[in-house]
C-alpha cells in the first residue's frame, strides 16, 4: 500500500529527528533537523509540522532524550512540549510517557510499541472511512488529515470504487491547496480546489455528496475542534443533507467543546503570505486557528484507537 509522505512525516535516525517541513510544500520536499527538544518544540510552534506530525514528534522527542541519556530531564521536557500548542493538547501523550517511565518496562520499548500501534490504527481508521464511501462519490475535505485522505482513496480504488475530491484552500495557511491537493494528485486522484467561501455554492450545485474532515481535539460529548472553517462546513452539510464524517483522535477529559481552548495565532500569518503584505498597513487581523463543531452536526465520528 502506498503512503503519502504526510502519513508519517517524522523520522528518527542516528539521534537526530528529521521533520518534514510542511510549510515548504508543494514546492519543496525538505526536512528540518532537530538535535534537541528545544529545536523540535520550535518546529511545533512554527507549524513546520502539524496534525499527526506533532504527535509523532512528541514521541520522538522522548526517544531522543533516551538516546542522549537525559531521562532526568523528562519533567522539564514535558513542560516545554505541553506549552507549544493549546488547542491540540499534548498532555494526553506526555502523561502517558511519564506513566511508562514509572513502570517496569523500558521506556524506549513502550514508545516504539506505541508508534507501531499508531501506524496500524491510522490504517484501520482509513479503512473504516472507506466503508462509508460509495462508487462515484465526490468528497469535500477541509485542511489536511496527514496522509489519510489519499489512503482512504487508495483503499476505495482497490475495492473498485472510483472517488474524487474537492478541497478548500484552507486559509490562511492553505493546507488544503498546498498539502491535500498535492498528496491527492500524487496518488492519482482527481482533486478540485475551491476557496473557503465557495462551499455553499458547490454543495448547492450537487458537486459533492459527502464531507470528511479531521479533528485536532475531541471532547467527551462528541464536540470537535478542527481548523477554523470546519464549523461552517458542518452547518452547510446539515442544510444540504450531506453526511459529515470526522476522523478524530481519542476523546480528551474535557466535557464539551466549550472547554477546549482555542489558539489565537499571530495576525501577521493572515495579513502576510511568504513576506508579501496582503492588507493595508495598520489594519488589524483576527486569526483563531480552530473552531468548535458541535456533536449534533456530525453524522459519524471515526476515532483513532490508541493503545496505551
Amino acid at each position: 500500500m502506498k503512503f503519502s509522505p504526510l502519513f508519517w512525516p517524522i523520522q528518527f535516525k542516528n539521534g537526530v529527528i528529521y521533520i518534514l517541513d510542511e510549510t515548504l510544500l508543494p514546492h519543496k520536499l525538505a526536512y528540518i533537523k532537530a538535535r534537541n527538544y528545544q529545536q523540535a518544540c520550535r518546529a511545533i510552534k512554527e507549524m513546520k509540522t502539524r496534525a499527526v506530525g506533532q504527535v509523532l514528534l512528541v514521541m520522538y522527542i522522548f526517544l531522543q532524550l533516551i538516546k542522549q541519556k537525559k531521562q532526568k530531564d523528562l519533567a522539564k521536557v514535558t513542560k516545554a512540549i505541553n506549552a507549544t500548542r493549546p488547542t491540540l493538547s499534548f498532555k494526553f501523550l506526555t502523561d502517558m510517557v511519564l506513566g511508562w517511565a514509572k513502570g517496569k518496562a523500558p521506556l524506549e520499548k513502550c514508545i516504539l510499541g506505541f508508534l507501531e500501534g499508531l501506524r496500524c490504527s491510522r490504517i484501520q481508521q482509513a479503512e473504516e472511512a472507506a466503508k462509508l464511501i460509495k462508487n462515484g462519490d465526490c468528497i469535500l475535505t477541509h485542511c489536511n488529515v496527514s496522509g489519510l485522505m489519499p489512503l482512504i482513496g487508495e483503499i476505495c480504488r482497490k475495492q473498485g470504487k472510483k472517488v474524487s475530491f474537492f478541497t478548500t484552500e484552507t486559509r490562511p495557511y492553505l493546507q488544503g491547496s498546498r498539502l491535500t491537493a498535492w498528496e491527492l494528485q500524487n496518488a492519482g486522484f482527481e482533486v478540485t480546489i475551491i476557496t473557503d467561501g465557495m462551499v455553499a455554492a458547490v454543495m448547492s450545485q450537487g458537486k459533492v455528496n459527502r464531507v470528511i474532515v479531521g479533528a485536532d481535539h475531541l471532547a467527551r460529548n462528541g464536540d470537535i475542534a478542527n481548523k477554523v472553517g470546519t464549523y461552517a462546513i458542518a452547518v452547510l452539510a446539515r442544510h444540504f443533507k450531506l453526511p459529515f464524517y470526522v476522523l478524530c483522535p481519542p476523546a480528551s477529559q474535557l466535557k464539551s467543546g466549550k472547554e477546549i481552548k482555542i489558539e489565537i495565532r499571530p495576525d501577521k500569518e493572515m495579513l502576510e503570505y511568504q513576506g508579501l503584505r496582503l492588507a493595508p498597513k495598520g489594519v488589524k487581523g483576527y486569526y483563531p486557528a480552530f473552531d468548535i463543531t458541535p456533536s449534533k452536526l456530525i453524522t459519524k465520528h471515526i476515532p483513532l484507537e490508541i493503545k496505551r
